[in-house]
Order: C-alpha cells, then structure tokens, then sequence
C-alpha cells in the first residue's frame, strides 16, 4: 500500500493531529521502519522500482533530455515499463498467486503498458494522475479502468468536485480492495494505490472537514480509514497470520504545495528533491504472529525490497540475469538484525547522494531552478542550507558534502572536509560510489519522447461505452522537463 505522504504525516511518526489512528495502531502491533527510502523523489519512477526491485536509471522509467530531471508518465509520454522488466506480479502468477492493482497505475497508458500486460489479473484505477477536468478536445479526461477496458472517465462518470473537494473515489477503492481479499481462496497479491492525496485533494462527504488539517487531512483521514478496514478484514477472515502488510508513500510530501501537502517531519526539502524531505517514507511493516509487535527499526530500507523480500516470503527466486537492488528485509522484520548497505540518491539519469551507515554524502545538489522558484514552486519551503539547497545542478564530486543523519536528520550542518570523520568516512563512501557506478547498465530510457497522439483518447474499451474521442496526428518531440 502506497501513496503520496510525509514522513511526518502520521501520528506513530510524530504527528499530533490524531488524524491516522488505524496506521498508528498498525505501527503499534508491528514494525515501523524510521529510515525507509524510495528509488526517486517523483512517482512513476519510484513505483517502477518497487515492482521491480531495481533502480529507475536501470528499469528505463527515467528521462535523458537533460541531466538529473524528474520525469513522470504523464499522458503524452510515448514509452512506459519495458517488456524487458520482470514485474513482481508477473513473478508470483507463475508461482500461483492471484494479483490486483487499485488506484493509480502511472507506468505507462499505452496498451501494451498497462497492468494487465505486466503480471495483475484484475485492475480498477486510472492509468495517470486524476488531473483535469479537461475538455476532452485539446486533452482528454483521464480513464478509469476495471481490468483491461475503461469504464469512464475523471470528472465526467467519476467527479471530483474542486470548489467543495468531494469524491467517492477513495471508497471505492477501498471497497475494491475488500471484494477482493473476500472472493480470494487461495494466495493473492494486492497492490493498493488510491492517490486522494495528491493534489488535487479529495475525499468522500463521510470525510470533509473531519480533520484538524484541512482537505489533505480529510484525505489522509479516509485513506487510513480504509488501511483500518483492509486490516480488519484480514483478521475477520482469520487470513492475517498468514498475510505479509506493508505500507508506505512513493514519495516525500510535496512541500510546493503548501497546507495542501504533508509534512516531513524533521527533514530537508520535499518532493522532487534527493534530500530526506523528498525521499525517506514512513513505513511499516505488519504481520501478525511472525513480526513482533511494537518494534521500531533503523535498519536503511529502500522500497525495491519489497521485490526481494515478498519473493522470499512467496519461495519464488529473483531473476539472476539482471542487477536487482532490492535485499531480502526478512532478517530485520523477524530478527530484528541490521544489514549493512549503501542507499543511492537518483534524480533522473544522475547519482545525486549515497547513504552508507548513518552518513550521507552528496555529491550533487538541486532544488529547482531559480526561474521555477521566481514563479512561486519552492520545493524547500522556510529552509535554506548555503551551498546545499541550490537553485542550480551544483557538481560537488570533488568534495561530496557530507552530514550524519544520525545528529544531524535536517541536513543543516555539513562536516568539514578537513575533518578526519569525513575523510574516514568518504573513503568507504566513494569506493562503494566507484564500485557501483562500474557495474551500471543503464536501461533505455522511457520518458523521453512526447506525441499528443498517444494520450487517452480511445482507450480500450472505449467503443463500448461511446467514450472515444478523436485522435489527433501524431508529431512525437522531445519531452521538456523544466523542474
């Protein structure tokens, strides 16, 4: 289960608004994971590496248009996930298991891209981001799909109402997700995706203005309603024993958004960027019976461990003809051990930082451009580090800045380069830099072209329900990146 939401948004992470009490109570009876990462601080990038357990800049789910730029799947992109990329689902339908994916997809809205092509049995969601309205001439609504056809579209058979911020969406997500786990008999795979709390911001009547944080905490209000409901209805049907639970977001809390975003507990920066504002998720991990409860973990995770680990736990072996950068997590959820293990800060096709241990070096630094900051999107809202929260791509490789997240989460006080703790340290640091930047074998990379063409205009499915819309000729171009 994962969505757009700060390190800080829940109540087991510090939050004191007592808006998350089922995901506090899942923290409390399992494991909370402090120093959990994604692959990339933007979401179609971080969700093609959880499934598949490698870096973006390895899995093609990144752009080459121009250095270290967060790129997305966004409706006029031409590629998406590669046939190439083994997908964890497609690796446990061999091995028996039955797979849905609810909510957002982002991986491509192609056919040959969606989920159904790539190892789920069923699907009800969106391909991309619930955007819009739009007039469904210069740019189409975008689809909602259940299994391989669409069903209707955003704002048109499935409103999202701007001026009150009311949807039913996230319901019936979650009443998606309970059909499911019901009707399941034997193993299943459930990816739970709702993006409620992406802008823009919805929730459901039941929700609206229930919170002490405005629309985003009505969101993530009902958002956490439905992990409650998904968590009961495992343990109703006396399944939760045996059933593995992890939740988390693809990326920090998008700060540019001001009070229509979460927050990111004491760290620097937010979406977009590699410091731990834009990278470090909350997380946890909940199974009844094997994960002891009310442990806290500092072990460094990163998201493409689901891969590794759910294959473990489902005896299914990871491909060997590829890089996979996933580890297997079950040493630390069942053991509580600790496994030593460098963490890679990707920004597009660019290494921006490495963690190893407890130190972060980068050797890059970007928020965004000073024209993109000139125009009102801070991505560092209220902070400011000399040197380090730079509005231009700034190389550092020849004397990486260096903080110690343990005394110093913020990323406030670089250590000397003079200083023996960081030539001890950068001397691990840049071998383990050097060792992995040999062994890099990038793949093609998928969000580089753009063609209005190839945007939901006639989805499949559409003929059925007299939703398709005229496709206009295709003029494919290089995508422009600007953040």
């Amino acid at each position: 289960m994962y969505f757009q939401m700060g390190w800080g948004d829940l109540g087991i992470f510090g939050n004191p608004s007592g808006g998350s009490p089922n995901l506090d109570k899942m923290g409390r009876d399992g494991m909370v994971l402090t120093d959990a990462y994604s692959a990339n601080p933007v979401c179609s990038p971080s969700r093609a590496a959880i499934l598949t357990g490698r870096l973006p800049v390895r899995n093609g789910i990144y752009t080459t248009n121009a250095p270290a730029r967060n790129a997305i799947a966004r409706q006029t992109i031409v590629g998406g996930i590669s046939d190439d990329e083994i997908l964890l689902p497609e690796l446990l339908q061999k091995a028996g298991y039955r797979n849905k994916i609810v909510g957002k997809w982002h991986l491509g809205q192609q056919p040959q891209y969606l989920p159904l092509k790539h190892g789920f049995h069923e699907w009800f969601g969106a391909p991309n981001c619930h955007f819009g309205p739009f007039d469904d001439v210069s740019m189409p609504n975008i689809p909602v799909y259940h299994d391989e056809y669409m069903i209707g579209r955003y704002y048109e058979e499935f409103p999202i109402n701007h001026d009150t911020g009311e949807s039913n969406l996230t319901q019936m997500y979650i009443e998606e997700a309970l059909n499911f786990i019901s009707k399941e008999e034997g193993p299943f795979f459930l990816c739970w995706t709702p993006d409620a709390s992406h802008r823009p911001l919805y929730a459901s009547k039941e929700f609206l203005q229930k919170s002490n944080r405005g629309l985003y905490g009505d969101a993530v209000m009902e958002l956490d309603s439905g992990v409650g409901r998904i968590l009961k209805k495992l343990v109703d049907l006396k399944i939760d024993n045996n059933t593995f639970v992890f939740f988390t977001s693809d990326n920090g809390a998008a700060l540019h958004s001001k009070i229509n975003a979460g927050i990111n507990g004491p760290f620097l920066c937010g979406k977009e960027t590699t410091f731990e504002g834009g990278m470090r998720e909350p997380t946890i991990a909940w199974w009844p019976g094997k994960i002891k409860p009310g442990q806290m973990s500092q072990q460094p995770v990163s998201l493409m461990d689901i891969f590794t680990t759910v294959l473990k736990l489902a005896n299914v072996e990871p491909p060997t003809d590829r890089i996979i950068d996933g580890i297997n997590l079950l040493p630390v959820l069942l053991q509580n051990e600790h496994i030593d293990r460098p963490l890679f800060y990707y920004r597009g096709d660019e290494m921006m930082a490495v963690r190893y241990g407890l130190y972060k070096a980068h050797y890059w630094t970007w928020t965004n451009s000073i024209s993109e900051y000139m125009k009102g999107t801070d991505y560092c809202p209220g902070e400011c580090v000399a040197n380090v929260t730079t509005h231009e791509r700034t190389n550092h490789t020849a004397s990486p800045i260096l903080f110690h997240l343990g005394s110093d989460p913020g990323e406030k006080y670089p250590i000397g380069n003079d200083k023996e703790e960081y030539k001890t340290a950068m001397t691990t640091i840049d071998k383990i830099v050097q060792d992995h930047k040999a062994k890099m074998k990038r793949g093609t990379p998928q969000l580089n072209t753009c063609d209005r063409a190839v945007m939901n205009w006639a989805p499949p499915g559409c003929e059925k329900i007299g939703k398709c819309l005229r496709i206009p000729p295709s003029d494919p171009k290089p995508c422009v990146w600007v953040k």
